[in-house]
């Protein structure tokens, strides 16, 4: 499967500590294998999955859509925030 990256989701990995990072690889990889593993969202965000994952007791959020043969990665973060950023 191809992952792709949007912009949001690179700002935020961009900024992480290396232990967080890999948290955030092993998320990423737990939901190529299973896509719709995360959690589908109703309303305006109806065609993107949220996949949660804690990482140093902090939860993380971490929003994608899928289809067969692309995982495309969109936003990164904690729950602050978090679905107002992505509306945007």
């Amino acid at each position: 499967m191809q992952v792709l990256q949007q912009n949001g989701f690179k700002r935020a990995y961009k900024k992480l500590h290396p232990a967080q990072r890999q948290a955030v690889n092993n998320a990423v990889v737990v939901v190529c294998e299973n896509p719709s593993l995360g959690e589908q969202k109703k309303g305006d965000l109806a065609d993107i999955f949220v996949y949660k994952f804690t990482c140093n007791t902090q939860l993380y959020l971490l929003a994608y859509t899928f289809d067969p043969a692309t995982l495309t990665l969109i936003l990164l973060g904690t729950h602050e925030n978090f679905y107002q950023e992505l509306k945007r």
